[in-house]
């Protein structure tokens, strides 16, 4: 794989993510399959939270609203979305390109929804990502590889409460 760049530098892509949560306190994570479009999907590589790239003109509250109908068929008011709690900063290859994501996370609690993935975009319907609700027990316990990798460590204080105070910065 080739490391191309924007003028040098990893293409920055501004992201919206949200922490889904049921009323047990589960959340809802999406499994990453896909490195590249013009190479099968494998296996998961990590599980991380539904979320995607803000578009121009669009607010990252908006853009976390416009991907939960995109991604797991959940219509939501933006206004519902409780933060943001966290950010995150993660650079890595896809297709060839290094990627800087700045992602900014949300929270949606007590979501009783039956995933819908009808409105995924192409890109992400090639990927035939699967998707699971996990306890902060099963994702401690599991060997799985998680976005952001604290999660285990981050979601019994989020579910446990509201959050209240600036984002916290994670990795």
């Amino acid at each position: 794989m080739s490391d191309r760049r924007v003028g040098g530098r990893a293409m920055v892509r501004p992201t919206a993510r949200v922490v889904v949560l049921d009323p047990a306190g589960r959340v809802l994570l999406l499994g990453a399959r896909l490195t590249d479009p013009a190479v099968p999907p494998g296996d998961v590589l990590f599980w991380y939270t539904p979320g995607g790239g803000v578009e121009p003109g669009e607010g990252v509250r908006e853009a976390a609203a416009r991907e939960l109908a995109e991604e797991i068929g959940l219509v939501v008011d933006p206004v519902q979305l409780e933060g943001p709690v966290w950010f995150r900063r993660h650079v890595g290859p896809f297709a060839g390109v290094q990627i800087d994501s700045r992602e900014t996370f949300f929270v949606l609690r007590d979501v009783v929804h039956e995933v819908d993935a009808s409105g995924r975009t192409e890109l992400e319907l090639l990927g035939a990502e699967p998707h699971r609700w996990w306890s902060a027990e099963e994702v401690a316990a599991s060997a799985e590889t998680f976005a952001p990798g604290e999660l285990a460590d981050l979601l019994p204080e989020l579910s446990a409460r509201p959050s209240t105070g600036p984002p916290r910065f994670v990795g």
